[in-house]
């Protein structure tokens, strides 16, 4: 079977700035029958593994590190055998949640992640923090962006470390420039299109 993409919805909380709040996460998997990168870590390893189901993982790449993203990203690390991978930006929080443990490899604006015979490209898109990034895969037709790009606009900019006209700008220069049927699938909820969240 060809590349394809997988999903589960995880379900934990989320914390920061002393606030803590019920979540719902979904992971994203993209390979063929032999290998595949994982798409965020948030709450359950064991979740996570079942739609791996014991394929060779090239990456774990994190879209960026608020806990509900990246909790349980070490765990599976250990797991995999798979590296880990998160914008330097990030390194603030990723603090936050672990302490103490070694910040993941750096990625890039523009690196492109091989996989199964398809491409996922780094593109780098702050605001909802300082080093979220989005993955586009143009042979897919989608792009995953983390919690910066929602059905219905922008990702949350109320908590330390965000900010509306940078996600904004973020979005305008690098997300909404993609095909308007390029499917959008998301950090929480529904899918949707660049087409339908232009603004």
């Amino acid at each position: 079977m060809g590349v394809r993409v997988g999903h589960t919805v995880t379900s934990g909380t989320f914390s920061l700035d002393g606030e803590t709040f019920d979540v719902d996460n979904n992971v994203w998997v993209v390979g063929d029958d032999s290998e595949c990168v994982v798409i965020d870590a948030p709450h359950s390893v064991r979740s996570i593994l079942e739609v791996v189901d014991g394929r060779d993982v090239v990456a774990i790449v994190l879209t960026h590190a608020h806990d509900d993203h990246v909790r349980v990203a070490p765990e599976l690390a250990a797991e995999t055998g798979a590296p880990l991978l998160l914008h330097p930006a990030e390194d603030v929080l990723w603090k936050l949640t672990h302490p103490g443990v070694p910040m993941p490899a750096p990625l890039s604006d523009g690196q492109e992640i091989a996989v199964a015979g398809t491409t996922l490209r780094v593109l780098h898109t702050p605001g909802h923090s300082p080093g979220a990034v989005c993955l586009y895969a143009p042979e897919l037709g989608c792009v995953f962006t983390g919690d910066t790009l929602f059905q219905g606009g922008p990702g949350a900019t109320g908590r330390s470390y965000s900010d509306r006209p940078t996600i904004e700008q973020s979005i305008r220069g690098r997300l909404l420039s993609l095909p308007p049927e390029t499917i959008v699938h998301t950090g929480h909820g529904p899918d949707t299109t660049i087409g339908a969240e232009k603004f």
